[in-house]
């Protein structure tokens, strides 16, 4: 068995590869961006030969850099950016277009249509997990059917095959042996029955997809075949496949009920497991399908919530209002003035989301004086967003009936300590930040680790894992309880009903 595990972490804006050695250190990474495309407003496609080349490059950079070969190499995992649709024929291997990306808002009016009724949404939330919307894959694969000249008469004929970027993926480096997703991607694609485990022929029919286009759905820890292409990595199994989020779960050694990461991005994502529980939502949350190690006998799930406003927050303080001269500074500035004075920052930019789903509502800034600074903004932001996850945390517990057993954290933002320690002392909760913070490369590592043998066992990765710092809550109860009632003021202050009254 070789040495090292090599994860592929095909991403929105790049695609990387990193290498994983015994002790679950990441010792090597390569990446490579690639082009967006907006060809109308609210439209974001990606060229799927893009995607794959990109792959495959940082790939075979990495194996050269670290002087690798196969032999080196025990197996390789992949994670990838979540319910981006992409449609190929089978014969050719061609995409019959630009993969439509998750951000993609083309097809809102489709699913508003199909989905015109409460009891067909309710019948697809029972059965999913998800909230009918554009961003799931059912309705980007509709779209290609019915936009695409040819499409339609090609997938009745069962000559194309539909995929998450992971999909495209191993079917290329597999050279057309392997069709085949992961259950937390099938989870996303709201087609899938997450409670017995597969593709709902009634969801189907609904969005009028021939299953003759769906890939086989494998465990997240499991085999996806031998890679032929690119040369250099011929003969390493695919051992591992999850979407980005719940490899980054699965990366955190989060595998317990009560046991959550967030991820501070250009957003926010949230996710609780929840166990052998399929947790119904209440709170506008998503109920997904979780990563599982090896020999699991059971689905495993999470409860998922989305901020839109993360680190976005921050680069629009510097980008927009030249607040900042970069995000890194925010920290230092924050920590300038003892407290906000009273002043509060409601980033509903594009809206509200989760637990609120207010997409009228509009950003807004409270509580300002005329001895208010840009330090007191500055801090209001990041304190923002520490209010919006202990949102959705309550979300989480309220549906669950689980108690939070401390948080994970990963992503750029949590480099921050000082909103690492208000993040904590808002939750009430411990915060823990790893001393590898790729924590979704780790995932896919991990899981095709245990599948291959490198790993013995879930519990022998958790043993491996550094932590580079723990936070403690130290605020008191009052103090807690004041700033959220502030805050709470002035998210009904900014709501939309409220807005227009």
């Amino acid at each position: 068995m070789g040495n090292y595990i090599i994860a592929l972490d095909q991403g929105t804006t790049s695609s990387r590869a990193l290498l994983f050695n015994e002790r679950c250190e990441a010792c090597g990474v390569a990446q490579q961006p690639f082009e967006q495309h907006f060809p109308h407003p609210g439209w974001v496609e990606h060229d799927p030969s893009d995607i794959l080349a990109t792959e495959q490059a940082v790939l075979v950079k990495l194996m050269h850099d670290k002087g690798l070969s196969r032999t080196n190499v025990a197996a390789i995992g992949i994670t990838n950016q979540r319910e981006t649709t992409i449609v190929w024929n089978r014969v050719t291997g061609e995409p019959v277009c630009n993969a439509i990306v998750w951000q993609c808002r083309r097809t809102a009016s489709l699913v508003d249509h199909i989905c015109s009724t409460d009891s067909i949404r309710r019948r697809i939330t029972k059965t999913t997990g998800l909230i009918p919307d554009a961003y799931f894959s059912a309705s980007k694969i509709r779209w290609i059917l019915d936009n695409i000249d040819g499409a339609r008469e090609a997938a009745d004929a069962g000559d194309l095959l539909f995929g998450t970027v992971d999909s495209w993926l191993i079917w290329n480096l597999t050279a057309g042996a392997v069709h085949a997703t992961d259950v937390t991607n099938a989870s996303r694609t709201m087609l899938y029955d997450i409670h017995h485990g597969c593709w709902d022929p009634w969801l189907c029919d609904l969005f009028d997809i021939p299953r003759s286009m769906l890939p086989d759905v494998r465990p997240s820890s499991g085999s996806f075949g031998t890679v032929t292409s690119p040369s250099i990595a011929a003969g390493i199994p695919l051992c591992g496949v999850a979407g980005d989020q719940q490899a980054a779960l699965f990366g955190q050694c989060c595998t317990k009920a009560g046991q959550a990461k967030n991820t501070y991005g250009t957003g926010c994502f949230m996710l609780m497991h929840t166990g052998a529980a399929a947790v119904e939502s209440h709170n506008g949350l998503v109920t997904t399908i979780a990563a599982s190690a090896p020999g699991t006998s059971h689905f495993e799930y999470a409860l998922e919530g989305s901020i839109f406003m993360g680190g976005a927050l921050i680069q629009w303080l510097r980008d927009e209002m030249g607040l900042l001269s970069s995000a890194a500074e925010s920290e230092r500035v924050a920590l300038s003035v003892p407290d906000t004075a009273g002043v509060y920052v409601v980033p509903a930019f594009t809206g509200l989301g989760a637990p609120y789903w207010d997409p009228e509502a509009r950003g807004a800034i409270y509580g300002l004086t005329r001895g208010t600074t840009r330090a007191h903004i500055v801090r209001a932001s990041l304190e923002a967003l520490a209010y919006q996850v202990a949102d959705l945390m309550r979300g989480m517990q309220d549906d669950s009936g689980i108690a939070l057993d401390g948080l994970s954290v990963d992503g750029g933002a949590c480099s921050n300590d000082f909103l690492m320690q208000f993040q904590s002392d808002i939750l009430a909760e411990s915060l823990y930040r790893p001393s590898n913070t790729e924590t979704t490369a780790a995932g896919a590592a991990y899981l095709a680790g245990l599948c291959c043998g490198f790993w013995n066992s879930a519990d022998a990765i958790k043993d491996r894992r550094k932590m580079e710092r723990r936070f403690d809550p130290h605020m008191s109860d009052k103090e807690r309880i004041r700033h959220l009632d502030g805050w709470h003021e002035c998210i009904e202050r900014t709501r939309s009903h409220v807005v227009q009254k």
